[in-house]
């Protein structure tokens, strides 16, 4: 072997040759280049980590960040002074996170949100774990105390990276400025592939000060990180063995599916099979609610159809579904008879709640189309099943037990037909946010979804306060959608300073706020399980109209309406829709004894779902 030379040596690592040489022992005689150098091409340039963050998210494609600075990130924000990243200064820190999350939920891109140390990372906790329990693709940056601070209580310190732990799919602490382009990049790789979910990335302000250089892209160092996109050909086999048998089958179809993409395959299959459809709460316009097929939504508050058609099954076929327990009720009382074919991109999914008897690892899109290469095999093999009993009992509980609701005897505004009107108004290319509790049940129940991402809300965490900052991010993704917040007076009074970051950032989302004066799921639980004792949660926006929230929306810098009877709803719900300049809101007074139906108390099987207040559907006796 011919042994290397300075010159080689000098080659491979960037340094001359007689750098190479002295430090190998080697004199050579001075040249006449070295005594009058040639200018060489300059190397990357400097810049500061802070530089390189903000490079980074351009090089990444971000297009917009929520966010509110502070000490220790204020370094990344002059940069961004100049940056292509449209940022949007928030009024709170938890405005940002499910600003991040209803952007990612309306455009199926990455949602970014930014805050400082401290408080204003524990800030974003809330949506952080919001993001978690539902799967969506968000990547949070926060600042941190310089690195020789971490660990003595330095003012503004929290460890978000250990509070942050079990609510992130992943999380970094950044030890240096060189690290930042990478770590970046694995953090929305991560984010956005196999099941989304948020990941933080955590940032010492010594780390953005520090001297760097930027190069792009970076080598991902993910060791162990290979999501499973398609699934093995045997269990899809036996899937559509069983599909194809089964005498009384259903498609319960999650938000998995609508995260893989998959909605068009779905409705391919469901056509192919015949066999019915349930989709849950994050699921809603994963199939369109108008198809046949369509029993409704499952569960707690799901269509009687829905939850019949679930108890009384013999093959369940979860596509994306995490047997989540507001669908199961009572965990031991459900679809006892069924066999279950489980699909999901988690592996830890399957079997957490309810064994798998055909467990499928892998993504929802490649799951189903190649279940249709496996059930159109076995249909030409002449194996399909009639259906025929099953869907005329299914037909018959649709038709018995239809969603409805009845007018309030005291005369006031039905919150049913409020949101209703609101959904034929605005039709199904608008994108519905919403709050957590009954106005929520309302909007997935009364509100017609036909396409995907039209709907966003908080399912897994149940966060009150998501739809105002959720349905600004949405809006910002999809500028030229109609967005409508539905929300509820509760849920509105803890995030509406956002109204002030739409009016000045002119993003005009339109809210609805359903009025009824109370914490209306908590009153209606007071009312069915606490012999009506009314304990803390009469608001005061009825009796005293504090705060008066037509108002409190031109004080936000927004346009305010209000509406008091039913004669007045679709008038004011189009002078709402007429306004596109401005961020519209709405105070819609409605009754307060109003309550969600159909309904399966919780801890209680499904089996005892109630209709309405002490009344249970009437299921022949070998029904249920």
């Amino acid at each position: 072997m011919t042994r290397p030379t300075p010159e080689t040596i000098a080659h491979r690592i960037h340094a001359t040759p007689a750098t190479v040489a002295a430090q190998a022992g080697h004199h050579q005689p001075e040249r006449a280049a070295e005594r009058h150098p040639v200018p060489t091409p300059p190397g990357p340039a400097k810049v500061t980590g802070a530089q390189s963050l903000v490079k980074a998210l351009e090089s990444l494609g971000v297009e917009v960040a929520f966010g509110i600075p502070g000490g220790a990130i204020l370094p990344a924000y002059d940069p961004i002074y100049d940056s292509s990243v449209r940022h949007i200064l928030v009024r709170h820190e938890q405005g940002a996170g499910h600003a991040a999350t209803g952007y990612a939920q309306a455009t199926g891109k990455v949602g970014v949100c930014i805050a400082t140390s401290g408080p204003g990372a524990t800030n974003l906790v809330t949506p952080i774990a919001d993001a978690y329990m539902d799967s969506v693709a968000v990547v949070a940056i926060t600042g941190q105390v310089a690195r020789p601070a971490i660990g003595t209580d330095a003012f503004q310190e929290a460890d978000i990276q250990g509070i942050t732990l079990p609510i992130t799919k992943h999380n970094f602490l950044v030890q240096n400025a060189e690290e930042i382009p990478r770590v970046l990049a694995e953090a929305f790789h991560l984010a956005s592939t196999g099941r989304p979910g948020p990941v933080l990335v955590d940032v010492p302000k010594d780390v953005l000060q520090a001297q760097t250089t930027f190069s792009w892209p970076p080598t991902l160092d993910l060791p162990g990180y290979r999501p499973t996109l398609h699934p093995h050909g045997k269990q899809i086999r036996e899937a559509a063995r069983l599909m194809t048998g089964a005498k009384r089958p259903v498609l319960y179809v999650g938000g998995g599916v609508l995260k893989a993409g998959a909605t068009e395959a779905l409705r391919k299959l469901a056509e192919l099979t015949g066999i019915p459809v349930v989709t849950t709460l994050m699921a809603r316009g994963a199939f369109p609610d108008s198809h046949q097929q369509h029993l409704g939504m499952p569960g707690m508050h799901g269509s009687v159809a829905a939850v019949y058609a679930l108890q009384k099954a013999d093959l369940l076929v979860a596509l994306g579904a995490r047997f989540d327990d507001r669908v199961t009720g009572k965990l031991d009382s459900f679809a006892p008879d069924a066999a279950i074919v489980h699909a999901d991109i988690d592996p830890a999914e399957i079997g957490k709640n309810r064994a798998a008897d055909v467990p499928i690892v892998g993504d929802a899109k490649y799951v189903i189309e190649e279940l249709l290469g496996a059930i159109a095999a076995e249909q030409a093999a002449g194996r399909a099943g009639d259906r025929t009993a099953w869907w005329a009992q299914l037909d018959d509980l649709r038709q018995r037990y239809p969603l409805g609701y009845d007018e309030p005897s005291d005369g006031t505004l039905a919150p049913q037909y409020v949101i209703e009107r609101i959904g034929k108004l605005a039709g199904p290319d608008a994108i519905y946010c919403a709050g957590v509790g009954q106005h929520q049940m309302w909007a997935s129940q009364f509100i017609s979804y036909e396409k995907p991402h039209t709907w966003l809300n908080s399912g897994g965490a149940g966060t009150m306060g998501y739809a105002v900052p959720a349905a600004m991010g949405a809006k910002v993704g999809q500028p030229d959608t109609t967005v409508w917040a539905i929300d509820g007076d509760g849920c509105f009074q803890m995030t509406n300073q956002e109204l002030a970051t739409c009016a000045l950032e002119r993003i005009p989302i339109k809210v609805a706020v359903i009025n009824n004066g109370n914490l209306g799921m908590v009153r209606q639980w007071q009312t069915l399980f606490y012999g009506e004792r009314y304990s803390n949660t009469d608001l005061g926006t009825h009796k005293h109209r504090i705060p008066d929230f037509v108002k409190l929306a031109e004080a936000l810098g927004c346009v305010g309406l209000r509406c008091e009877t039913k004669e007045d709803v679709d008038k004011t719900i189009e002078a709402a829709m007429a306004i596109n300049d401005a961020p519209v809101v709405i105070d819609f007074v409605v009754g307060k004894d109003a309550m969600v139906w159909p309904m399966v108390a919780a801890g209680t099987s499904n089996d005892e779902i109630m209709f309405a207040r002490g009344v249970r559907p009437a299921f022949d006796e070998d029904e249920l």
